[in-house]
């Protein structure tokens, strides 16, 4: 009978605490899962090993004994001996003796699996070293406790399908007014719901468009990243907007009116006179929907940019020079 080095196989140090157990057990389980590599039967053979050594180390009774024997067997290996003439008797399993059990809460058990088909079909029986030590009576807590025979059966269950992740690019006036786009996925077209309002960087679950679910289980999801395009206008800041208003040099001065375009349409702000640039003008309620709240909206701000005329007359320049040398006087 071949000895198992069960520490070598988790890659930790005999004396490791069982915090660097399991977290090095997670690891190499994620990695050698049979449902990550399919029909590859050398990781399906090392995820078994992986689990017989978690088994063996990561129970305190099973541990002592188990480190009695290495010891013994590598100081037997020291003399020259070897698996074929080790006495294993001395170390056999003696079912009269009591049953070594390694009970898990449900909480461990998802801790460590990730659930009740965490194992796979990659689960199956120990090696004839784990029979001949340790018995084959593995116990978990309820809801996970079923009779030996029935052990392997009971982690056979439905599996869920794995999600798929990407993006979907939208514009600022799709997310103000809501729409609908298609996607493709793998060549098949399938139909996604922008919800009116939605941020940059929110998901959208797309329920059952995602891989297929194994022995039965349902579909994944699709899971969509909003990326919103940059607009030409507006810079979007939660649920309101900004953006830059021109107004021309007679408006700012004596006052008017100004054409804004908002998201909704055309609007007229009135400028009061002696309006002066860099000054922001908020319009309540011109800004997005706010996400799941029917009827509520950001607010938008419109920040002065002053034009100033290129194309003077005369005359205009002379009034100008008129206005500036009165009003020098006058300080």
């Amino acid at each position: 009978m071949e000895f198992k080095d069960y520490y070598k196989i988790l890659g930790v140090s005999p004396d490791a605490d069982i915090k660097s157990i399991k977290k090095a057990y997670q690891k190499l389980t994620k990695k050698y899962h049979p449902d990550l590599n399919p029909g590859n039967k050398e990781t399906e053979e090392k995820f078994k090993e992986i689990n017989e050594a978690y088994h063996a180390i990561s129970d305190p009774v099973k541990r002592k004994k188990y480190d009695d024997l290495r010891e013994s067997y590598l100081q037997w290996q020291k003399r020259g001996g070897s698996g074929k003439n080790f006495d294993w008797s001395a170390w056999q399993h003696d079912p009269g003796s009591g049953t070594y059990t390694r009970t898990m809460t449900p909480e461990e058990f998802e801790a460590i699996f990730g659930g009740t088909s965490g194992l796979g079909e990659g689960f199956s029986g120990f090696s004839d070293f784990f029979a001949t030590i340790f018995g084959m009576d593995l116990d978990f807590d309820s809801p996970y406790t079923s009779p030996a025979e029935d052990y392997y059966e009971a982690f056979r269950q439905p599996r869920a399908g794995r999600d798929i992740e990407g993006e979907i690019s939208v514009t600022l006036e799709d997310v103000y007014y809501g729409t609908k786009k298609l996607i493709s996925i793998g060549g098949k077209k399938i139909e996604a719901s922008i919800p009116k309002g939605i941020q940059d960087g929110n998901i959208i679950r797309l329920a059952g468009q995602g891989r297929e679910g194994s022995r039965g289980g349902p579909k994944g999801d699709l899971l969509l990243t909003v990326k919103i395009q940059p607009h030409a206008r507006y810079t979007r800041r939660g649920n309101d907007l900004y953006t830059d208003l021109e107004i021309d040099f007679y408006t700012a001065a004596l006052g008017g009116e100004a054409k804004i375009n908002t998201l909704a349409g055309e609007i007229m702000l009135k400028i009061p006179s002696q309006t002066q640039a860099g000054k922001s003008f908020r319009l309540k309620g011109k800004g997005m929907p706010v996400l799941n709240q029917t009827g509520k909206f950001g607010d938008l701000y419109a920040k002065i940019s002053i034009i100033l005329p290129s194309d003077l007359t005369e005359k205009e320049i002379s009034v100008l020079k008129e206005l500036y040398s009165s009003r020098q006087s006058k300080k």
